[in-house]
């Protein structure tokens, strides 16, 4: 068996080879400035913008207008979370979200505190699941935005996203979800669901890095602030030249994922499944969130073993994690955040499957770490 085996797919996905081999023409030959209007090069590059942003659209069931390209969720989280609150805040300056969000999240809510917003983080259940109602008795009169997103990017637990839009739409409250972790796992209808601004990227759906959009509802309108300015790019939401052979990677990845999606999910699952029933009966090993309500690959679990802390730095051989790979912090937030001591946080680790994965890897990865756990119990291997 070839290793190290790849379990990180929520840190980062490979490349699709579709992906790559639709990204390399527009990295050679076609070559022009989309927004270039005056000859052949900036039209190909134009289109294939467009037919890029048609196919993203698609994925998420919303019209291609309401996408905007930005370099990745942290971008997308920055400009919705922020733009929204400066453009709305004469109307209140309360914001919502979760402490279980990811950083690009938290610590936009936190630079808004030191401009005067004022933010309510709620708890989430021991599930990692938030209580509609405790998120119903959240929001005042003055309350201009909610964030939560769909999927967990440690634990894979998925929001009610409808059901907490449905109570923001109620209260006449923006509401912006991070889908970052969702695409081609769970099913996305922005033409139905009550969501205002989502944020996507690319490199946790088997494309490139460094891209992602934002979908900015138009009907009816939200209004957000540039957080970036210079040439008005994007209807003014987002300036900046565009990187076509990176958006060209982005509509591919999502197209695939959308072709993919019905039967790739149940394989997902199983690979996962398989993983777990071969840890779950061993002492000391604990599932973290919500398994039921959770994203088909996603496997987190934290060891309560005497001589296991820090047992992830161990694993050399498969690559797993033990917090976001965007967390620069040692102790996972979200793990405390449902009640775990910080050695508990700190001693776990989080799986997840792929598209690439093979039946035969998790066997292998499934025996590896047995026996690292096993050694840790038994004092055979000893990590500080």
């Amino acid at each position: 068996m070839k290793t190290p085996i790849y379990l990180d797919n929520s840190a980062t996905t490979p490349l699709d080879p579709q992906v790559v081999a639709a990204m390399l023409p527009w990295l050679t030959e076609q070559f022009g400035n989309p927004a270039s209007s005056t000859h052949a090069f900036g039209h190909a590059a134009s289109r294939a913008v467009e037919a890029a942003r048609a196919d993203v659209a698609r994925l998420v069931n919303a019209e291609a207008r309401d996408v905007a390209w930005t370099s990745g969720a942290t971008e997308s989280n920055n400009l919705a979370i922020k733009g929204a609150a400066l453009a709305a805040q004469k109307r209140g300056k309360h914001l919502i979200t979760v402490q279980t969000e990811h950083k690009a999240v938290l610590d936009t809510m936190q630079w808004l505190e030191k401009q005067g917003f004022s933010v309510t983080y709620l708890a989430p259940q021991k599930n990692g699941l938030v209580d509609i109602e405790t998120f119903r008795a959240a929001l005042r009169p003055d309350t201009i935005l909610a964030s939560v997103m769909l999927v967990n990017n440690e634990i894979g637990v998925i929001q009610d996203i409808a059901a907490l839009g449905a109570v923001c739409r109620g209260n006449d409250t923006l509401f912006h979800v991070d889908a970052a972790q969702a695409t081609g796992k769970v099913a996305i209808d922005l033409a139905q669901l009550p969501v205002d601004l989502m944020s996507l990227t690319a490199h946790k759906t088997y494309g490139p890095k460094g891209i992602g959009a934002l979908y900015v509802r138009r009907a009816p309108q939200v209004r957000i602030e540039s957080q970036m300015h210079g040439g008005g790019h994007e209807r003014g939401l987002r300036s900046g030249t565009l990187a076509t052979h990176q958006i060209v990677g982005m509509g591919a990845a999502f197209r695939i994922a959308g072709e993919l999606m019905a039967d790739e999910v149940p394989k997902l699952r199983a690979l996962r499944d398989q993983l777990w029933d071969q840890l779950k009966d061993l002492p000391g090993v604990l599932l973290n969130g919500d398994f039921e309500q959770r994203i088909a690959n996603n496997l987190n679990i934290s060891l309560d073993i005497p001589n296991c802390d820090s047992l992830v730095t161990t694993l050399s051989d498969i690559a797993v994690s033990s917090t976001s790979a965007c967390s620069t912090g040692g102790v996972s937030h979200v793990l405390q955040a449902l009640g775990s001591d910080a050695a508990m946080a700190g001693n776990s680790i989080r799986m997840t499957v792929g598209r690439f994965n093979t039946a035969e890897e998790i066997d292998w990865a499934a025996d590896y770490l047995r026996s690292k756990i096993e050694d840790c119990r038994a004092g055979r291997l000893r990590v500080a």
